[in-house]
């Protein structure tokens, strides 16, 4: 009977010890936000399309914003004297990554909060970017003592570039903050560039500045023609400082003027406000 109580005991020893060994994948909620795809949510959380369709049975990739989905996932429990920027140090993350995976749109957390811990693959692009920009009659323009490379590039901030898409933002930046203050340049230009970092949006400059959600450009000189105009070298300039990872806004992904009525706008959290120009995360 000793002897058995003893193996009963070494069992049950090792079989705690086993637990504690062993990963737990917690399964969690996402719920989905406009413009996500399971291919976008896959990538937040380090799984795949086909894994969150069998998860949560479903017959077809469509989603739509606020379904909430099953997903497997770290979780962290919020401690007294957190913040969001020392959670997302805490796991390598950005703060929109760590946003995102918990539709966490304000700055206010506390403790015991339940937060899901995104992926830390990273989800920037080290390939060459395509060349929408290209079609247009402006000619790349260089900053002052930088050569005209078409080649891809790398930032600071790890976000693949090509002249033409230097061109491209300083066009944009030139046409969204014409007149504004030099600072409210280089946060245009960062806003594009955090969106590139964010899997609400596409991964490359061309493509987040030409995106349309169904039928509306996200930046109206896109739809105006005045991307077309030639940058002044100021915008120029602007564009340069936020590829080397200048930002203003500290992670924004949103600007508008602040004659706007558009109440979702105004809802988002505000990051930095700069003479009329309004920037929310």
């Amino acid at each position: 009977m000793l002897k058995s109580n003893k193996l009963k005991t070494l069992l049950y020893t090792f079989g705690i010890t086993l637990m504690l060994a062993t990963p737990a994948y917690a399964s969690t909620t996402y719920t989905v936000n406009p413009g996500d795809s399971l291919f976008k949510i896959g990538k937040l959380f380090g799984t795949s399309y086909t894994t969150i369709m069998n998860d949560n049975n479903l017959s077809s990739d469509i989603i739509y914003p606020n379904q909430v989905f099953k997903v497997h996932a770290d979780t962290y429990t919020v401690q007294k004297g957190d913040s969001l920027l020392s959670i997302s140090q805490k796991f390598n993350v950005s703060i929109n990554w760590l946003r995102k995976a918990n539709n966490q749109w304000t700055d206010l957390i506390y403790p015991n909060q339940k937060f899901n811990v995104p992926s830390t693959v990273k989800t920037d692009t080290n390939t060459s970017v395509s060349n929408k920009s290209s079609s247009s009659n402006v000619k790349p323009l260089a900053k002052s003592n930088t050569t005209s490379k078409q080649t891809t590039q790398q930032t600071s901030a790890k976000v693949a570039y090509a002249q033409a898409d230097v061109d491209l933002l300083a066009r944009l930046i030139n046409s969204e903050a014409e007149g504004q203050p030099y600072n409210a340049k280089v946060a245009v230009g960062a806003v594009v560039l955090n969106r590139i970092k964010d899997a609400r949006f596409p991964s490359t400059i061309s493509e987040v500045i030409y995106q349309k959600d169904g039928s509306y450009y996200q930046f109206t000189p896109v739809l105006n023609g005045h991307i077309n105009k030639p940058a002044t070298q100021d915008s120029i300039n602007a564009a340069y400082d936020a590829l080397k990872g200048e930002d203003p806004t500290k992670g924004a992904v949103y600007y508008f003027d602040d004659s706007t009525t558009n109440k979702w706008l105004w809802s988002k959290p505000v990051a930095l406000k700069i003479d009329r120009m309004i920037f929310t995360y």
